[in-house]
């Protein structure tokens, strides 16, 4: 894994990490706060389960699920060109994916916070590792509309030559 993508996941990971901390602090927890009228607030919420609080009484699962999707991204970056929108992803992916890894271990759910109503829907609250999941895997679906998840390169690794 290159310095890029292990800088860009700290950065995601610290940044997740200390606004969790901040938000579980100064925040009672299902409260909210609000910012911006009929839009945005922020509500500490305690998520047990995987996207939308589905699988919450699997927990051990959705650390087992979350440990293999590390591992099978990590295989990916050899998949890709790269380039710094690519690596960005990868950092984005992994720092987020860790960030709420480190919640489900610690604290058996993940603190989430952000909280949107969106043309009368009231979207499920998230924090900055999904937000960096989130756009981590757009910036990989644009990477392969570009067609930079280049076939050569799974061809290389199959014959013992990497990058």
């Amino acid at each position: 894994m290159n310095r890029r993508i292990l800088i860009v996941s700290a950065l995601v990971l610290l940044l997740d990490q200390i606004t969790k901390t901040i938000v579980e602090t100064y925040f009672k927890l299902n409260r909210s706060v609000t910012l911006i009228k009929n839009f945005f607030q922020l509500t500490l919420c305690h998520n047990e389960g995987a996207a939308w609080g589905i699988m919450s009484n699997y927990k051990i699962v959705i650390i087992l699920f979350t440990m293999l999707a590390i591992l099978l991204i990590y295989h990916f970056i050899y998949c890709f060109k790269r380039n710094k929108r690519n690596d960005v992803a990868f950092g984005f992916l992994f720092g987020g994916l860790a960030g709420n890894l480190i919640d489900r271990i610690i604290f058996g759910y993940v603190r989430d916070f952000f909280d949107f109503y969106l043309f009368s829907y009231d979207y499920p609250v998230f924090n900055v590792a999904d937000i960096a999941i989130v756009l981590g895997v757009f910036l990989l679906i644009i990477a392969v509309f570009k067609g930079e998840d280049l076939s050569e390169n799974r061809s290389k690794r199959k014959h013992g030559k990497t990058r």
